[in-house]
C-alpha cells in the first residue's frame, strides 16, 4: 500500500532475557502478544491516532556478537520488528487516516504500556505453572521470590524504537529479509577457524564510526555455546501478522477496503496522490548513476579520496563525493 511505513522494535530488557533463555516458548510468545496489544491499543486510542493498524512482527534473538538479545521488530537479548503503516483505517471503518510524515506513536507511551503488559503477563504464567527455572534462578519457582525479582523492572526503562525509515518500506522490508530465515552467524562474516578458535566480525554499537567494526575470537566451545542460544523451539513462528494483516478468511477484503480508503483520502486532499505518501522520488524509476548493491536506492558521492589513503568520517561540508581514485 503506497503510505509511509514505520519501523518498530521493542527489546526486552536483560534481566527478562535471562530467564526467557529457559522459557523459550513461552516467552517469547508473551513478547509476541504483549508488543502487538501494545501496538494495537495505542493505535486505537482517540487521543492518539483513533484507527484499526496492521503490521508484521518478526523475531530476532541474537546481537552481532551473537548474545542473548531478544527482540521485536515490526514492518526487526530479543526483539521484534514491525514494519507498521502510518495511519490506518477508523474504528468506524469508513475512512483512512494517516499519521503525521515523521511520527506514529508516542515511544513513551508504548514503553510504559509494554513494560505494564509484559510484566502482568509473565506473573500469570507463573501461577499457572508455564515458567520453569534452573540453576542460579532456581529459587524463582517459589511465587513470592519472582514477584520480588520482578520489581525492579517497574522502574527500569524498557527500549522501544519507533521511526520512519529514510529509504521507505523497501529498503526495510529488503533489511528484514535478509534475518528472517538467517540464522545467528552468516558465512561471510566467519574470518578464520583454527586452534585458537573461531574468529569472526561484529559490529559494537557502542561506538560510532568505523572503529565500530571489530573482529572477535572465541574458544570453539563458546562459539558453538552462543550459536545454540538461538535455535528456537521446533514449530515456532518467528514471523507473525497483526491487525489490518492478520491471516484469516477476512484478510483480502480487510487489505482491499484500506486500498479504497487510501485511494479515497488521496483524491481528498488537493495535490496529493498515492505516491505523495511515498518518500521515494518519481525519478527514481531511473536507474541512479551510484545504485546501492544492497536495495537499488541511488547513493550521493560525498568525498573522494586516493587509493591507499584513508576517508575522513566526517567529510567537510564542502565535499560533495566518495570516490575512490585508482589511477
Amino acid at each position: 500500500m503506497q503510505v509511509p511505513y514505520f519501523h518498530v522494535v521493542f527489546t526486552l530488557p536483560p534481566r527478562i532475557a535471562a530467564i526467557a533463555f529457559q522459557n523459550k516458548a513461552v516467552i517469547y510468545n508473551l513478547l509476541f502478544k504483549a508488543s502487538s496489544e501494545t501496538l494495537l491499543t495505542i493505535a486505537a486510542d482517540p487521543k492518539r491516532l483513533g484507527v484499526r493498524i496492521g503490521f508484521t512482527s518478526v523475531l530476532h534473538t541474537w546481537g552481532s556478537a551473537m548474545t542473548h538479545h531478544p527482540h521485536v521488530h515490526m514492518p526487526c537479548w530479543k526483539h521484534v520488528f514491525d514494519m507498521t503503516p502510518g495511519g490506518g483505517i477508523s474504528l468506524d471503518g469508513s475512512r483512512w487516516i494517516s499519521s503525521s510524515e515523521d511520527y506514529l506513536l508516542p515511544v513513551s507511551v508504548l514503553s510504559h504500556l509494554f513494560r505494564g503488559k509484559m510484566l502482568a503477563m509473565l506473573k500469570a504464567a507463573h501461577q499457572a505453572g508455564h515458567l520453569q527455572f534452573f540453576g542460579p534462578h532456581a529459587e524463582l519457582a517459589d511465587r513470592r521470590a519472582f514477584k520480588a525479582w520482578l520489581e525492579p523492572l517497574y522502574d527500569t526503562k524498557w527500549h522501544v524504537y519507533a521511526k520512519r525509515p529514510f529509504a521507505g518500506p523497501e529498503a526495510v522490508l529488503a533489511y528484514l529479509a535478509r534475518y528472517t530465515h538467517r540464522v545467528a552467524i552468516s558465512n561471510s562474516r566467519l574470518v578464520s577457524v583454527d586452534e585458537m578458535g573461531v574468529t569472526f566480525k561484529y559490529k559494537d554499537y557502542r561506538i560510532k564510526g568505523p572503529d565500530r567494526y571489530k573482529t572477535m575470537t572465541l574458544a570453539v566451545p563458546e562459539f558453538i555455546r552462543r550459536f545454540m542460544l538461538h535455535v528456537l523451539p521446533k514449530g515456532f513462528h518467528r514471523i507473525r501478522h497483526y491487525g489490518l494483516l492478520a491471516r484469516g478468511p477476512a484478510k483480502s477484503t480487510t487489505i482491499e477496503r484500506a486500498r479504497e480508503l487510501i485511494a479515497v483520502a488521496a483524491t481528498a486532499e488537493p495535490g496529493k496522490t498515492h505516491q505523495d505518501s511515498d518518500p521515494t522520488p518519481a525519478s527514481s524509476a531511473q536507474k541512479p548513476a551510484h545504485p546501492c548493491p544492497c536495495c537499488g536506492a541511488g547513493m550521493a558521492i560525498i568525498q573522494t579520496f586516493e587509493a591507499g589513503c584513508m576517508p575522513r568520517h566526517r567529510p567537510t561540508a564542502s565535499a560533495t563525493a566518495i570516490r575512490i581514485d585508482t589511477s
